[in-house]
């Protein structure tokens, strides 16, 4: 039973891969739940339905632990303490209330894997054209969810300017892109910290994504030398070692 757990959530085959595209899923899922159950007053149903993805999100944290080999370095990891706050505040939402956002952690360590982006490469041809805007977005989509989500959490009930997640979002944004209108302030020490973290790190993943967005296009095509991946469209030869490279176009087989 153990050897077919660690074959889905490890292996190379269509079975594992259609599993681990399930998690993700399943991740967005639970992400798209918490954004939208921030508008609307808790009721008796978003309490179940908490329990459940807390009850499933326990489950996957289980068996992640009992197939992984070195069960100290999982627990030192960031996306296992993601969860642990996920599983608490979808368990335990009085206790964990604003701290679901954290779930998104761990879908990034999912679509990092090794694994899963060799599948999405194979899959998708607009993955495969477009990784690393694809990727770059990922990232600072996920800067903006977890700043909203640490706004959202440390200044729902201390600031009346921030009754909801768009508010914080609105604040992350204009505070991120530098336009700072001014009508939404951060409350207290931590607050300020906060945008400061916003003002800093939120810059320079933003600057990465244009960086990607309007620098020349470029295709993959490991060189068997050097092991350099990417080539100008045009290339001939590798701008590392000199190799000569065959960048295949559209319409070869």
């Amino acid at each position: 039973m153990l050897n077919r757990l660690r074959s889905l959530y490890e292996d190379d085959t269509d079975r594992a891969h259609r599993f681990r595209y399930g998690l993700l899923a399943f991740d967005i899922v639970t992400i798209l739940f918490v954004i939208v159950t921030s508008f609307v007053p808790r009721s008796m149903a978003i309490e179940m339905i908490d329990i459940v993805f807390g009850a499933l999100i326990l489950a996957d944290f289980v068996v992640r632990m009992a197939i992984e080999r070195n069960r100290w370095q999982l627990l030192w990891r960031p996306a296992t303490w993601a969860d642990i706050a996920a599983i608490g505040s979808f368990l335990a939402p009085i206790a964990g209330e604003g701290l679901g956002f954290l779930r998104i952690l761990r879908t990034v360590r999912l679509l990092h894997t090794y694994q899963l982006l060799v599948r999405l490469r194979q899959d998708f041809r607009f993955f495969r054209e477009n990784e690393d805007v694809i990727l770059a977005s990922i990232n600072i989509a996920v800067f903006l969810f977890i700043m909203t989500g640490l706004i959202y959490a440390s200044q729902v009930h201390i600031n009346p300017e921030i009754n909801n997640y768009a508010d914080a979002l609105y604040f992350t944004v204009t505070t991120l892109t530098t336009t700072g209108f001014g009508d939404i302030t951060l409350q207290g020490s931590w607050g300020r910290m906060l945008a400061v973290c916003v003002m800093i790190f939120g810059v320079t993943l933003f600057l990465r994504l244009l960086q990607v967005l309007f620098r020349p296009s470029k295709v993959r095509q490991e060189c068997e030398v050097c092991g350099l991946v990417l080539h100008d469209a045009d290339a001939v030869h590798c701008k590392h070692c000199g190799t000569v490279i065959h960048i295949r176009t559209e319409g070869e087989v």
